[in-house]
């Protein structure tokens, strides 16, 4: 990435700000986090618009996207997938309700267990991911065109290493 002559941003008058006010302390790190939630914000904005744009509310490209990528059936326990989307089980039924009220998914009982649910998607609900995941895919490929292959690839090993130690340090995922 050509970081020549980058013009002040925001983020540097607030770094300044707050060493005009005394802070010695090395600010780098609060640049580096601004810096990421505003990237983050902008990206945000610019996927919901997408996902919109396709019909769907936030949180259903995911539901979809999960069973989409599970392969053939494209079909999950309920369980499968809000322990896959990190959701409470509560919030997970209110996105299935919503897709099926849509049309977009269906749930069967397994023919071996009736009392457990599998969640499919339905032929409009496989077209539909396939879709918004092309224009998903569009989108993200347009947040790092300006950077080179290398610095896309620099990049992203630079944050997987990073989630990586966060990860172990702060036990997220």
């Amino acid at each position: 990435m050509k970081n020549n002559n980058l013009q002040a941003d925001d983020i540097d008058r607030l770094v300044s700000q707050w060493q005009q006010q005394g802070v010695s302390d090395d600010l780098l790190p609060m640049a580096i986090y601004g810096r990421l939630t505003r990237i983050y914000k902008q990206l945000e904005r610019a996927v919901q618009q997408c996902h919109g744009a396709c019909g769907l509310k936030p949180g259903e490209f995911d539901v979809l996207a999960t069973l989409r990528r599970s392969g053939e059936p494209f079909s999950l326990s309920p369980t499968q997938l809000y322990q896959s989307m990190l959701l409470s089980s509560g919030a997970m039924t209110n996105r299935l309700d919503k897709l099926e009220e849509k049309g977009l998914i269906e749930r069967s009982h397994c023919s071996d267990d009736r009392r457990s649910v599998l969640v499919k998607l339905t032929n409009e609900g496989e077209a539909l991911i396939d879709d918004a995941f092309q224009c998903h895919l569009s989108l993200q490929r347009d947040f790092i065109a300006k950077l080179s292959t290398s610095d896309q690839e620099s990049l992203n090993s630079l944050l997987k290493c990073w989630l990586a130690e966060l990860s172990d340090e702060h036990k997220i995922s």
